[in-house]
């Protein structure tokens, strides 16, 4: 048996510039000399980042609502892809009707689709093939916004641990090699939490060869753990949004190598992506070097844990008055009388905010909230 390779890119996402191309299928004005890399792949997966609709139904959430028309399978089906994950925070932006079309025109054009479905026992259900000797397994599992399945409801695989680890050892007869896509972290940040790193090494230990998160919207790091490979953030793949800083535009591709005793080795592809031009393509020369060193020493500094809290820290610090705004249901007025905090200072005693802090963190208290909220929302949505 051979050596087996498998591609994986990040979040894709028809918008913009590139909109066109899709629908056309013209793969090589979107992945130029990318296309190379997939032509020598066993398998290659992206992320679909939003729904293919025909027409909107667009759900109330907080962030952008994303959605494309039906006929952008085309572009990936031209550059042969074939899985797109699907369990990621857009994923219901068009409710049940826009995962049903998505679903339908990658079934149409033979892309299959895992992280998503018609309920929660079908979006946990793990990908599943074989390629030459090996047998692989995909598993999407997305962190909790607007798009997460139930029971009896459409949507998303949750990031679950319990669940998770479930399904891994329901499913461990069946596989030689698993894949574990894992949609969170926090965007535009390049580190991972120290939360989502115990996650990920978790996954490890409990049977996952390979976890590679996505969602960040920026190339972030990697290592080696236990022999399994974990990335923290891949960068968008193709996802035009015009006027966004230099890291938006930035990305790579990983190579994940089995060799036949299902040992593995990973390899980086950086690449630029809807810049001056549309469409992804390798970097060259000098900024390849460069970006491969940057992405490179994050990958060493986070093996200190106390760099990876400090980070962490610096991170939080930075982001403090908007996230407690967001907590306290800030307006966008509200949030610009909030710098430097002084409307939370001024509105709410510490008092108030330990009530805050203890109703987030405490367990019990956090899941009284979440079931209220849950129910509110199941309200609205009947009425």
């Amino acid at each position: 048996m051979s050596t087996i390779n498998i591609l994986v890119g990040g979040d894709v996402c028809p918008t913009a510039r590139n909109f066109s191309s899709f629908q056309r299928g013209d793969a090589a004005a979107l992945f130029h000399d990318l296309l190379e890399e997939m032509e020598k792949a066993d398998l290659r997966v992206v992320n679909l980042e939003c729904p293919l609709i025909e027409s909107e139904s667009p759900i109330p959430k907080t962030g952008p609502v994303l959605g494309a028309e039906g006929a952008c399978i085309h572009g990936l089906k031209a550059a042969r892809i074939d899985v797109v994950g699907l369990a990621n925070n857009h994923v219901l932006d068009h409710g049940e009707a826009g995962l049903r079309t998505t679903l339908a025109a990658c079934a149409r054009v033979g892309i299959a689709t895992v992280g998503a479905g018609a309920d929660l026992e079908a979006a946990q259900r793990p990908f599943l093939t074989r390629l030459g000797g090996v047998r692989v397994a995909i598993l999407a599992v997305a962190e909790h916004e607007w798009s997460i399945a139930t029971e009896d409801s459409w949507g998303a695989a949750p990031l679950d641990l319990i669940e998770n680890v479930r399904i891994i050892r329901r499913y461990r007869a069946e596989y030689d090699y698993l894949i574990v896509l894992l949609h969170g972290g926090n965007e535009h940040y390049p580190f991972p939490s120290p939360r989502l790193m115990e996650t990920c090494r978790f996954l490890v230990e409990e049977g996952a060869n390979a976890v590679l998160c996505q969602h960040s919207h920026c190339a972030g790091c990697y290592e080696n753990y236990q022999n399994g490979h974990i990335v923290y953030g891949q960068g968008n793949f193709i996802f035009d949004s015009p006027g966004r800083e230099a890291a938006w535009h930035e990305g790579f591709l990983v190579r994940l190598s089995i060799r036949p005793d299902f040992s593995s080795t990973m390899e980086i592809i950086p690449y630029t992506q809807s810049g001056a031009e549309i469409g992804a393509r390798k970097m060259q020369g000098e900024q390849a070097q460069a970006f491969l060193e940057t992405i490179r020493a994050r990958s060493e500094a986070i093996q200190d844990k106390a760099f990876v809290r400090a980070q962490w820290a610096q991170f939080c610090a930075q982001k403090r008055h908007w996230a407690l705004g967001q907590a306290l249901g800030f307006n966008r007025l509200m949030h610009r009388f909030n710098r430097g905090g002084k409307l939370v200072r001024l509105l709410y005693s510490d008092q108030a905010l330990r009530y805050l802090h203890n109703v987030v963190r405490c367990e019990a208290h956090h899941e009284t909230l979440l079931t209220i909220l849950d129910a509110r929302w199941q309200r609205h949505s009947q009425n």
